[in-house]
């Protein structure tokens, strides 16, 4: 079978070497900007793999624009609001989202996050808000953040929209994953261990068959 790669919409070199030898073709989304109400979202990148690598492109090697963006469908929200409920999941979302570098930086600026993959928490002032264990049990539905985000007094609730921000943006990206491999009918693939092990937790609780790996990176 043919692979998506997840959950970004770029890899690295030497990641897209493995996947090729892999895969006879590789599928890539665009940007995930989501659009949360019409005041918040993420503002798009235009950037695709093809314009690093048009050779590949132009030999159908690699296979783009898988579009990730705007307003949630209802589906996807559902998807999204079954991670958000389930404590294991939660639980894994917490433990990497505290201690895995790479992951985070998917979530926010690199001003908000450690220097490098050997950092903790105790480096990062944003993160270091979140490292109680009591964030696991916080009730987060999409519409939760939706309101948090209208509060007029935002700065005051900011740890609570960012976190749940994050736990949309994670699981909406996973949730895309599953439903662009069902309907490409492809492998999901990746090089982020923390994502892999997310979106297996999501497969296993809701009964979805879908070959789900991981490349680790080593070096790089």
């Amino acid at each position: 079978m043919d692979g998506l790669y997840y959950p970004f919409h770029l890899c690295h070199e030497r990641t897209l070497h493995r996947l090729l030898q892999d895969y006879k073709v590789i599928h890539f989304r665009d940007f995930m900007a989501l659009q949360l109400t019409p005041m918040v979202g993420i503002t798009t990148f235009p950037d695709q793999m093809g314009q690093y690598y048009p050779e590949l492109l132009k030999a159908g090697r690699i296979v783009q624009g898988h579009n990730v963006s705007g307003s949630m469908p209802t589906q996807v929200i559902e998807a999204v609001d079954r991670d958000l409920s389930d404590q294991s999941w939660r639980r894994l979302f917490h433990e990497v989202f505290l201690n895995d570098y790479r992951f985070q930086r998917g979530l926010f600026h690199e001003s908000h996050t450690a220097p490098s993959e050997s950092a903790t928490t105790d480096n990062t002032l944003m993160l270091s808000q979140f490292s109680e264990s009591n964030w696991i049990k916080k009730p987060f539905q999409i519409e939760t953040v939706k309101t948090i985000s209208r509060w007029a007094l935002i700065k005051d609730n900011e740890q609570m929209f960012e976190y749940g921000w994050a736990l949309i943006k994670t699981s909406a990206a996973l949730v895309y994953t599953i439903r662009l491999c069902q309907i490409l009918r492809v492998e999901a693939v990746t090089d982020s261990i923390a994502h892999c092990r997310l979106l297996d937790r999501t497969c296993e609780r809701d009964g979805i068959e879908l070959t789900n790996s991981a490349i680790r990176r080593e070096g790089y």
